[in-house]
């Protein structure tokens, strides 16, 4: 898949957000947990993505559904700005 430059920078800083999960990634732009290690791992310097990967599989990151608590049901936090397709409305 072919992403502009503003949403490779979103899907990357969605990926490095720890409460963002893989979901959230994949509703908004169409892109899986497998597609989105891919892209981490051509965008990042290799000892960032291995900190990142290290992160991610730690238990710290919630960013797979397993992980998380089961009385989180939503993909950002309540005081966070409202997303809706990658543009971040006003209030």
């Amino acid at each position: 898949m072919k992403f502009s430059e503003e949403d490779l920078d979103r899907i990357i800083e969605m990926a490095w957000e720890d409460r963002t999960p893989f979901d959230a990634i994949e509703v908004q732009f169409g892109v899986s947990e497998g597609e989105v290690i891919r892209l981490m791992r051509q965008n990042l310097k290799p000892s960032s993505f291995r900190l990142w990967r290290k992160r991610v599989n730690s238990g710290v990151s919630q960013k797979h559904r397993a992980t998380r608590n089961p009385e989180i049901e939503r993909f950002r936090c309540s005081r966070q700005r409202q997303i809706s397709n990658n543009k971040i409305s006003k209030r």
